[in-house]
This record gives structure tokens, C-alpha cells and sequence, in this order.
């Protein structure tokens, strides 16, 4: 028999909706065997979150949605969707009767790389509930599943109420940009069967509701600080003995209209399983790219999620642009210098849309705001900048426009933001070197009050920008110009190695600066000192009170006082010469915790090397006392340049320590359990000293080249670091380091035999050297080993 055409396309349409019908519909099947990691007890109420470009989450892991974070007091948790807030956050109920139980108080949290479980026990009625969430890309809006299971021998009948609460707010800065917060109306809409809530004087929308009708549905009461408004959706439940059901809520929102909400929460409900394999398979990607594996398990795990936590913090805002954020859940905009230390470690890793996107925002703003190659420190997602810049960060943006061309090799993105560079550092010297010695005076990373004048960091950085910018000028046939910025270079190497350096501390100066501006500091310093019960650092800074009073200076010089970890970024830049580097890196030692270093040398306790407990930040937030992952990074770069991997790996085992510590999956700004629960320039902690440093590989794309120099730590002998992306995609190379029974084998392999590969191999090793593969040849009088093809092999 012959069917119509109609007949067949009809049959083929009913036979794709009872396949759609049968897909699973549940996170515990669609994430059946996805990566997690369960979370602590301790830590349950504790924040956690779950992101996407658009839109993110922050609660508490045991469900509840408290209200959290300083930068704008108690509104930094919830859902956001920059530049405005949709809500405070939701409460799930369930009801027998009179009996009530609310899922806020969950026993075990689980986080997953793109979502996440809260799991709760309600052992009087025999039930087990999860809650699920997922934010999917590109999207205003989220999922949340709640899924319940029924292990009594009967069946169970109850009310199942979700209240949400709505505060539909600008972000930080809003008055700045004419965004003012008034009250929120809610109204409940047929067509979602569920409420949409607006913000009564601007085009501000969330709608939220289950993927069923309710039975009931009222207002409620907001408890929550601000102009929110609180209502119910309440779901009659039937379950059956050992059975388990699911509900759904969509939560979708619009800065700009309604109809752009409730398209947003058409899609989610409709087509969320679909998206959520998306995201499964991009963060499979995610995990392919750039693939470690060494014998130090729980480091290859959180360099794992590392690259997942960079996912977390990119931010879109169509009408802004799009780029990474500095940390959640109070830093959920953009920064120059967070960005600046973290997209290296985002390019080695292969993310470089996010690279791209941000570079290309904070020039395009430096240039609006600033208009004179000054980058900026820091802006909100409304487009408001808070801080036009501090001066560490405009040579920052030379180095790392620097190290992005050795990853991509394109000339034109070099010729699009060299002028950004030339206009800043002319802005650099001309207008902030005031007393004409080399060095610009003003803020760099450090943000103590009075820290102000010729600072180490700022030195240190502006060395490197010149040096940089010498061979970017080269590259675009600049030659006049590359010799005068590299003689600016070697005058600064020179001075900061003299005129910085103080013999009797083993250390680089914190500043230079006046007798006055140091007396100011010292009288702080002391009630700082005093104030966390450091009797050494008063001692310490008592006697250079005394030094500088009975030996005082008309001239500025150089001063070490806090112990900040900046005077580390000389042996960070490779600046400081080997017999002051290998002093000051000793120095460093007595600035650590078991997390790592300390931001401020004089915060550092004497017992800090035995105390390995929680950092107990005060009441109101500050960083003083603070170790941060940060100056932990960098010293481990700092070791690694002068030739000492097993230091460098001591300090990256310190950070280790706090991956996963309060969130699981993470690693606070604050080590190990304070500040920010996710931080972007983590990455560059971790990639810039395992990938460019332990296995030392140094991309030059524009010449199609890749110069591996390995100096592996001695406790890893058996490693890999496979798939990453050279040329934006034009060539990938794996590398596989063996060492066994005192016998070295390396492998290097690429996907595009065009390109040469230089492996360094040490001088004394050449009597026992065989060459499986490649050619031995000579470069800058060292040895190496060049492929023939797509692959480098030798043993020694």
C-alpha cells in the first residue's frame, strides 16, 4: 500500500512527539554520571551558586535564600539578571494538613559544573526531596526542579506552595545611570498561569510559575528589605508508594519589556532538557580543552573546575558588552586589573571568547571615560565607572595584550589596541612620573590609605609594559619606537634593582617616598599592628620610626613597612636579578599560612604556620588579616622563574588546600573560606605556573612556533597536559612527561604538522639523550629539539 505524502509526514510528526515524550525529564537522569562534588555539612549555610552569562543565583546550600553581601547591603544574593535584580529569592513548602515543612534547611548540598541539588529529608512522612537548578546560556531565566520521592508503603497526598519574591532593583551605581527603584506590582497572568511581576515606574519584569495550573494562588507577605513584592503558587500532590514525581518553575525576566520575559519563559519551560545538554556538552568541552592529569588528584580537580568557575563569571549585557567578572557574589561586574592577571590563564586554557570580549570592553570604555590609554579599575553592568583607573593597570594592559598575541598570532588584533598602549604609557610617564626618576607615582594593587607613592607593584609592571611594548612595536615595524621603549625598560630594571632593594630586610621596598609619608604610614601601620595583636610587626615598625627620625632624608627613598605581597613582583616579572631574587623569595617564606601568602606581611601571626583553621573576617568586610589566592599565584610564578618548581608547587599545594573547602567545586578569594566564593584571577594562579612553567610552553603563533621548556616539580613524574589550543584553533598540542627509575621521556604531539615545535632539553643531559622523533638543533646557544612533523619524542 502507498501512503500520501501527507499521510507519512503526519505519522512522522506523532512518531518525533512520542519520542519527545519519552526523553527524561529529571536532572537525576539527564545528569546520571556528570562530574560533582558533594559539599561539607559545616558549610551548608554557606553561599553557593549557580551561573549563567545572563543570569545567576546565589543562596545558601541548605535552600534558603538569606540576605547577603556588603557592596550593596544584603541584595547580593538572589537572582540577577545585570543590570537589575529580579529576585530576592523563592521558598518551597510543603503541607499535610497542619503540618508544614519549608526546604531551607537541607542535609547535603551537591554541586555540579552547570548545576546544582539541594537535598532535603522529611523522615515523618517518608518523603525525599531535591531541588534542582540550572541557568541556561545566553538565556534571562532558569530552571528549578523540585523532585520528590515517595519511600513510605502508601501513598501521599499534600500541598506544595512556592512563594517567590520579587526585587526588581538596578545594581550597584544605578542612580548614575537614571535607573531608580520603585515598588513592585505583581499580577497574576492566565497565559504562564503563574505571576508577573513589574517594577511600577520602570519596563522591569519577572515572571515565575510551575510547569502545571496551580490550585491556588495569593499575595504573600515580603519580609525581605527593599520595594519587593511576595506571592504564592500552591500545587495540589498525589504520590504513590516508592514512586517519584517532579515539578517544574521557570523563572524568566526582562530588563526591557514583557514580552521579552515571558518569550524567555516559554522557551525554558518547553525546551529546558534540550538546554541543559547543551550546557553538558560545552562544559565537556570546557574539560577537553586544556586537560590536565598529574599525581596530585585534588589539584587536577580543581584545575578541572577552575576552568568551569571562569565560565561562571563571564557577564553579558547586550547593550554594555560582555566580559568576565571579578568574583560572586559582590563582584559581579567588570575590573581592568582582575581581568588583566586572569585572561592569561583563560587564553591558556582556551577560552577565548571571553578573552576577545573583554578586551574589547575595557578598551572601548578606558577610551570613552579616560580617552588617553588610562584603563579603567572598575565598572558596574549599567555602564557607570566607579574608579577610572589606579596606575598599575594601564602597563598591565600592555603585558597582556603581549601575552594574547603570543596565544593568537594575529597581527590585527595587535595593530587594534597598540595605539590604547602607546597612549598609556606616554599618559604613564608624562603625567605620573612627577619628580622625572623613572618611576610613576599613585595606587597600584595595594589600597591602603596613603600608599600612594612610587610603588614596587607600579614599578615592577611599568618595567614589564616597556619591555612588552618594545616587542609589540617591532612586530607592527615600529623599530624607532621599540628602541626607545626598551631603553626605558633597561633603565627601569636597572633602578629598581638598586634603588628599590634594601639589604638589611632581604626584600623589595614596599614604596619610595618622603620621611613624612612614611611616619604617616608607621602610625597606622602600629594601630593596625596592634589592633590584630602582632607584637613582632609594632617591634619591627617601632624601630623604623626610630631609624627614620634619628636619620632622617630631604629625598624620597625606599621603604619596607607592611610587607605587602607586591614587593614579590620583581621575581614575578623576572625583573630581580638571581642573588636578590633567590634572598627576597626566602624573605617571602615568612608571609604564609598553610593556604598561602598573606596580602599584608604584618597581618601574618607567628603561629600562622601551624594554624590551618577558617579565616574569620570581621563584621564589616575587610580584607585586613587576609590571605588571598592571588599573591599565593604570583609567588608561585616568582619561585618558577628562578628555577625552583618545588617551591613554586609548595605554594600551589597551599591554595589546593582551599579548593572546595566552603563551596564545593570552588576556591574563595579569600583563603580559604572569606570573601568572594568564586574568583576569576584564580586561573592565572594556577594555568600561568602549571602551563607556561611546569611544562613550559611558550606559544609564538605569529612565527606558527611553540618553544616547550619544561621544569617539572620533582614529585611529578608521571604527566600530561593535553589538548591546547595554540593560533585560535589552527593547531592543538599534547605533551606526556614521564620520569621513571631515573630515565625522562617526552612526548609532544600537534594537530597541524605546519607548525614547529622546540623542545629545550637540559645541557646535561645530552650523553644520555635519544631522540625518537624531531631534529637536535642550536637556538640562543641552548639545546633543542625541533619536530619534522606533528610530533616530538625523546628520552634522557
Amino acid at each position: 500500500m502507498k501512503w500520501p505524502i501527507y499521510k507519512v509526514a503526519l505519522l512522522g510528526v506523532l512518531f518525533w512527539n512520542c519520542a519527545e515524550t519519552e526523553k527524561p525529564t529529571s536532572f537525576s537522569s539527564l545528569l546520571e554520571n556528570s562530574t560533582h562534588i558533594n559539599g561539607k555539612t559545616e558549610y551548608l549555610s554557606s553561599p553557593f551558586v549557580t551561573a549563567g552569562n545572563r543570569v545567576y543565583m546565589v543562596g545558601h546550600q541548605d535552600g534558603s535564600f538569606p540576605e547577603l553581601g556588603w557592596h550593596i547591603k544584603g541584595e547580593m544574593g538572589g537572582i540577577w539578571d545585570h543590570p537589575i535584580k529580579l529576585m530576592d529569592g523563592f521558598d518551597i513548602e510543603l503541607h499535610w494538613g497542619d503540618e508544614s515543612f519549608i526546604l531551607n534547611k537541607a542535609t547535603k548540598f551537591t554541586n555540579y559544573p552547570f548545576a546544582n541539588r539541594h537535598q532535603f529529608s522529611i523522615p515523618s512522612k517518608n518523603l525525599v526531596v531535591n531541588r534542582w537548578q540550572f541557568v541556561p546560556d545566553d538565556t534571562e531565566g532558569l530552571l528549578v526542579q523540585v523532585e520528590l520521592t515517595n519511600n513510605a508503603s502508601k501513598a501521599t497526598t499534600f500541598d506544595l506552595t512556592f512563594t517567590g519574591h520579587s526585587d526588581l532593583r538596578p545594581t550597584w551605581l544605578g542612580e548614575r545611570t537614571n535607573m531608580n527603584d520603585t515598588q513592585d506590582e505583581a499580577v497574576f497572568e492566565e497565559a504562564i498561569q503563574g505571576w508577573i511581576t513589574k517594577d511600577r515606574g520602570n519596563p522591569w519584569f519577572v515572571c515565575y510559575a510551575g510547569d502545571t495550573a496551580p490550585n491556588q494562588k495569593s499575595e504573600a507577605k515580603n519580609t525581605y528589605q527593599g520595594l519587593g513584592a511576595s506571592n504564592q503558587l500552591t500545587y495540589s500532590m498525589a504520590i504513590e508508594p516508592n514512586e517519584t514525581k517532579t515539578i517544574n518553575f521557570i523563572i524568566s525576566g526582562s530588563y526591557t519589556s514583557k514580552e521579552n520575559a515571558v518569550s524567555t519563559f516559554n522557551s525554558i519551560k518547553s525546551a529546558w532538557p534540550n538546554l541543559l545538554e547543551d550546557k553538558k556538552q560545552r562544559y565537556k568541552q570546557l574539560a577537553h580543552q586544556t586537560q590536565l592529569t598529574i599525581p596530585d588528584k585534588k589539584m587536577q580537580q580543581a584545575f578541572e573546575w577552575l576552568k568551569y568557575n571562569c565560565d561562571w563569571l563571564v557577564r553579558t549585557v547586550p547593550e554594555i558588552g560582555s566580559g568576565i567578572t571579578a568574583g560572586i557574589p559582590d563582584y559581579p561586574w567588570w575590573f581592568g586589573v582582575d581581568s588583566e592577571y586572569a585572561l592569561q590563564g583563560y587564553m591558556a586554557i582556551g577560552q577565548t571568547e571571553a578573552v576577545y570580549n573583554t578586551i574589547a570592553l575595557l578598551d572601548s570604555v578606558s577610551n570613552r571615560v579616560n580617552g588617553n590609554g588610562k584603563i579603567i579599575h572598575e565598572m558596574s553592568t549599567n555602564g557607570a565607572v566607579f574608579n577610572k583607573g589606579n596606575i598599575n593597570e594601564t602597563p598591565q594592559f600592555a603585558s597582556l595584550i603581549w601575552s594574547i598575541y603570543q596565544w593568537n598570532g594575529n597581527l590585527s588584533f595587535l595593530e587594534k589596541y597598540f595605539p590604547t598602549i602607546e597612549k598609556g604609557l606616554s599618559w604613564l610617564m608624562e603625567e605620573n612620573d612627577l619628580d622625572g626618576n623613572g618611576f610613576p607615582e599613585g595606587f597600584g594593587m595595594m589600597e591602603i590609605h596613603g600608599l600612594d607613592s612610587e610603588m614596587i607593584d607600579v614599578a615592577a609592571y611599568s618595567q614589564k609594559a616597556f619591555a612588552d611594548a618594545s616587542k609589540m612595536a617591532t612586530e607592527l615595524g615600529k623599530d624607532s619606537l621599540a628602541a626607545k621603549y626598551q631603553e626605558i625598560a633597561d633603565q627601569l630594571k636597572q633602578k629598581i634593582n638598586t634603588e628599590f632593594w634594601s639589604e638589611n630586610f632581604n626584600s623589595y621596598a614596599d614604596f619610595i617616598g618622603t620621611d613624612a609619608q612614611a611616619l604617616h604610614l608607621i602610625e597606622d601601620a602600629i594601630v593596625r599592628a596592634d589592633t590584630l595583636n602582632k607584637p613582632w610587626a609594632i617591634e619591627e615598625l617601632e624601630a623604623t620610626r626610630k631609624y627614620i627620625k634619628t636619620h632622617p632624608s630631604n629625598k624620597p627613598r625606599p621603604f619596607v613597612m607592611h610587607h605587602n605581597w607586591v614587593v614579590n613582583t620583581p621575581m614575578e616579572m623576572g625583573i630581580a636579578d638571581t642573588t636578590k631574587a633567590l634572598k627576597a623569595l626566602k624573605t617571602a617564606e615568612q608571609f604564609v599560612n598553610p593556604f598561602g601568602v598573606f596580602v599584608t606581611g604584618i597581618d601574618r601571626d607567628q603561629s600562622a604556620g601551624s594554624d590551618d583553621g577558617s579565616f574569620k573576617g570581621s563584621k564589616i568586610f575587610s580584607y585586613t588579616g587576609a590571605v588571598m589566592t592571588l599573591p599565593t599565584g604570583v609567588q608561585a610564578r616568582a619561585e618558577n622563574n628562578y628555577g625552583r618548581p618545588n617551591e613554586a608547587l609548595n605554594y600551589l599545594e597551599r591554595m589546593t588546600r582551599t579548593f572546595s573547602y566552603a563551596l564545593p567545586g570552588s576556591m574563595y578569594e579569600v583563603s580559604p573560606d572569606y570573601g568572594m566564593i568564586t574568583q576569576a584571577w584564580n586561573i592565572y594562579s594556577y594555568a600561568y605556573p602549571i602551563i607556561h612553567q611546569f611544562f613550559g610552553i611558550q606559544p609564538r603563533a605569529a612565527q606558527k612556533q611553540v618553544l616547550i621548556s619544561p621544569l617539572m616539580p620533582d614529585t611529578w613524574d608521571e604527566c600530561s597536559l593535553e589538548n591546547v589550543i595554540l593560533g585560535d584553533g589552527a593547531n592543538e598540542i599534547s605533551m606526556f612527561y614521564s620520569k621513571k627509575e631515573g630515565k625522562t621521556t617526552i612526548r609532544i604531539e600537534q594537530t597541524n604538522a605546519e607548525w614547529k615545535m622546540k623542545l629545550k632539553i637540559p645541557k646535561s643531559q645530552l650523553n644520555q639523550l635519544q631522540i625518537l622523533e624531531g631534529t637536535q638543533s642550536a637556538l640562543e646557544n641552548e639545546v633543542w629539539i625541533e619536530s619534522d612533523g606533528a610530533k616530538v619524542e625523546v628520552s634522557y
